[in-house]
């Protein structure tokens, strides 16, 4: 899916019951974004009377929604519904909500929605290069990736994480070493061999390690 545009807005899909108490919330907050401009289509199914969307989308509690291509479920604010509606279908956007997933524990469902997306992989890349991201999230991104390890959508990640080796924080230089080990690519031997001569000792250790693995799946 192609970055959105400024002036693209996303649509919205909502799933609810006639018996949740917080359905009312969410909807009445959706549509008013809807009135305001700021999403541009919502679509909202009873799954009382329509269980099979819930199960085509694998949905067991509600309300459900989703923003552009951004999945949540649970009650959000207005101002909240508003935010992720701004950012839906943005580097920024993605890279923020995975941020939140991965926060909070969240990690099947992040790996669920990476698979085979080259656009949610590079999110991820995103939020490794930032030296502020937080240690439980980082751990995340790395078990995506090595969930991952050896397929062929990880080619996409060679040219973002040997821009990430030139990076200033030893912690990111180690982080991107690790990752590119995983694609068994051979064009990641010549960017972690640069690195055997790193200033940092971890991370002179991680680029053997990674070539070791390479070499191994050779």
């Amino acid at each position: 899916m192609p970055e959105s545009s400024a002036s693209a807005k996303p649509d919205a899909l909502l799933l609810l019951t006639s018996t949740c108490p917080h359905c009312p919330v969410v909807l009445a907050a959706l549509s008013d974004l809807v009135k305001q401009g700021v999403i541009g289509r919502l679509e909202a199914i009873n799954i009382g009377v329509h269980p099979e969307v819930a199960e085509r989308h694998g949905v067991r509690s509600v309300p459900w929604f989703r923003i552009g291509d951004l999945e949540f479920e649970g009650v959000y604010t207005h101002a909240e519904l508003r935010q992720w509606a701004e950012h839906a279908g943005t580097a920024e956007g993605r890279a923020e909500y995975f941020h939140e997933l991965l926060k909070a524990g969240q990690l099947a469902k992040v790996s669920a929605q990476v698979a085979h997306r080259r656009e949610a992989l590079l999110a991820l890349l995103r939020l490794l290069g930032d030296p502020d991201t937080e240690l439980t999230v980082r751990i995340g991104i790395n078990a995506v990736f090595e969930s991952l390890e050896g397929d062929p959508v990880l080619a996409d990640t060679i040219a973002p994480l040997g821009e990430l080796l030139e990076h200033r924080d030893a912690h990111v230089r180690g982080d991107a070493a690790h990752l590119l080990s995983h694609t068994h690519r051979p064009e990641a031997r010549p960017l972690l061999a640069r690195l055997l001569n790193d200033a940092n000792a971890d991370v002179r250790e991680i680029a053997r390690e990674g070539l070791e693995r390479l070499d191994a799946r050779a």
